[in-house]
Formats: C-alpha cells, sequence, structure tokens
C-alpha cells in the first residue's frame, strides 16, 4: 500500500465497502481531530475493493447507508468502520499507547514489599519479559489491567486502594480542591467555619506520594496529610 493513501473499509449486511483516503488526515479525522472529509478523501468514490478498483453500485450504498451521497458514506466509514494504519502509524500509536499504560500502571500499582510505586523503566522492563501485544486502539484500563496479571510471575506487584485525610487552611482550600478531586476520589469532605476543608479521600497507592508533593507545592507546607 502506497504511503501517499491507505484504505479505511466497512461491512455492512454482508457486502464490503471501502474508500481511499490520505493516511495522516484520515488519522486525524477517526481521533476526531478538526479534519475536512475533503481533505481526508483521495478520491469521492466508494469501492467494493479498492485495489481491483472495482466500485459500489448505487443500488447497494443505498440498502447499506440509505444514501449514495459518497462523502457521507465516507463520513460513516472513517466514523464506524476500521482505517488501516501505515507502518510508522501503527508504530507511533502502539508506541504512545505503551507509555500511556506504563503511565497507568504506576499510579495505580505498587510493590507490596514496599508499598510503593515501581519506577516506570522496572515496568516497561518488566513488559519486555512477557512480550503482550500493545493494541493502539483497545483502551488504556484495560490493557494494563491484562499486563499486571502477566506482571505478576516476574514482578512482586499488586493494585492498592488507600484512604488519605486531608486538612487544608482557608488561604489555599479553594485551589487545593481541584488538585485532590483530580487524585482520586472524595468519599467525605466539610468546609469548617473558618474556611478550612477537611477531606477523606480514596487514591491509588501509587499515587500517595506526589498527591503530598503536589499538596504540599500548592499550600507553601501548610496542610495535614495522612494514610487512614
Amino acid at each position: 500500500m502506497s504511503q501517499r493513501y491507505t484504505v479505511a473499509r466497512i461491512s455492512r449486511d454482508g457486502e464490503h465497502f471501502e474508500i481511499l483516503v490520505r493516511p495522516q488526515p484520515a488519522l486525524s479525522y477517526t481521533m476526531g481531530k478538526a479534519t475536512s472529509i475533503s481533505e481526508v478523501l483521495v478520491t469521492d468514490t466508494i469501492f467494493v475493493d479498492a485495489n481491483k478498483g472495482t466500485k459500489a453500485g448505487d443500488d447497494k450504498l443505498q440498502t447499506a447507508f440509505r444514501t449514495t451521497d459518497s462523502r457521507k458514506i465516507a463520513e460513516i466509514i472513517l466514523k464506524k468502520g476500521t482505517l488501516q494504519l501505515t507502518t510508522d502509524q501503527r508504530r507511533q500509536l502502539t508506541a504512545e499507547k505503551r507509555r500511556q499504560i506504563i503511565a497507568f500502571i504506576t499510579r495505580q500499582a505498587v510493590d507490596p514489599k514496599t508499598n510503593l510505586p515501581h519506577p516506570p523503566l522496572r515496568i516497561e522492563q518488566a513488559m519486555g519479559q512477557i512480550h503482550y501485544p500493545i493494541d493502539p486502539f483497545k483502551e488504556v484500563e484495560e490493557q494494563a489491567k491484562d499486563i499486571i496479571k502477566l506482571l505478576r510471575p516476574v514482578l512482586p506487584i499488586k493494585i492498592e486502594q488507600i484512604q488519605v485525610e486531608i486538612r487544608i487552611p482557608p488561604e489555599y482550600a479553594a485551589k487545593a480542591y481541584g488538585t485532590v478531586k483530580g487524585y482520586g476520589t472524595i468519599k467525605r469532605e466539610e468546609w469548617r467555619a473558618d474556611g478550612s476543608w477537611f477531606s477523606i479521600v480514596e487514591v491509588p497507592a501509587g499515587l500517595y506520594g506526589p498527591l503530598l508533593d503536589k499538596l504540599g507545592e500548592l499550600t507553601k507546607g501548610n496542610t495535614e496529610a495522612k494514610k487512614i
């Protein structure tokens, strides 16, 4: 397949449909980035086999898509069908997904011997031993959970949620609230008469240290936080 174009395809009612698209604009389009359909399409033609140049008949298009408008059909194919990635695109997307999975595991899991997060490099090296095939389109959390199960024989690891009791002085309370919410789930909270904020927050064990560091930075050390 030429790097100047690639194929997006879909099957409907037992029929197969394909369009020729420009690789990078097509990928941007499928990822929800602002790209005009005219920038994506190499040609407005809808094929049943793009390699052979076999066009889809209007009757088949009308039955499958309830329209013969090629651009509307192309939008459906790109949104609901499958885009054939170039080698470079697949490599880049897989590498990015791998980084996201490693970051997720670092946040969510700890070494049960120390109750501290594993460094990203250690997780990456352990993943190299299990040879898990990263899917660039599959959800990070779903893949990460599968990977953690496979990692256990080669790396001591567990997922743990902890509860943290936090007290923030009034002058920092409003700013700190959003930060805390971004790290975990607020299980209980109380705005006190003096304007200070008290909460009990559930966070992944791997985020406990980063949460304390961030709160210390925001409040210039004027915060109280402890595991309960």
